[in-house]
């Protein structure tokens, strides 16, 4: 299974007042890759910033607020993909250049 993560918080950030929500960035996510790549079983995990996290995600998380990132930030592979509002062109190269490389 392929994972993107979109780490965000129930709170927009200041200049994203007109945007979705990250969590509602994430539910747009897992419909267009599923319409995208159906025969690809990719899952799209939206994670609270300001929740009880572990490990990896807690750390990311950490991040996202330290360094004042712009979220939804869209994750692959722990690489960051998008901040802010994602652009599916982007993602889907990552996602087309992961599976040329599988």
């Amino acid at each position: 299974m392929e994972e993107v993560l979109v780490y965000g918080a129930g709170e927009r950030c200041a200049s994203c007042v007109n945007l979705p929500s990250s969590e509602e960035t994430a539910d747009w996510l897992q419909a267009a890759l599923s319409r995208k790549y159906p025969e690809r079983n990719i899952s799209v995990r939206y994670i609270d910033i300001f929740s009880e996290l572990e490990g990896t995600e807690a750390t990311f998380a950490q991040k996202v607020v330290e360094e004042d990132l712009f979220y939804p930030v869209v994750v692959i592979q722990h690489q960051i993909i998008s901040e802010g509002n994602p652009r599916l062109k982007d993602l889907y190269a990552v996602l087309d250049n992961h599976a040329s490389t599988a």
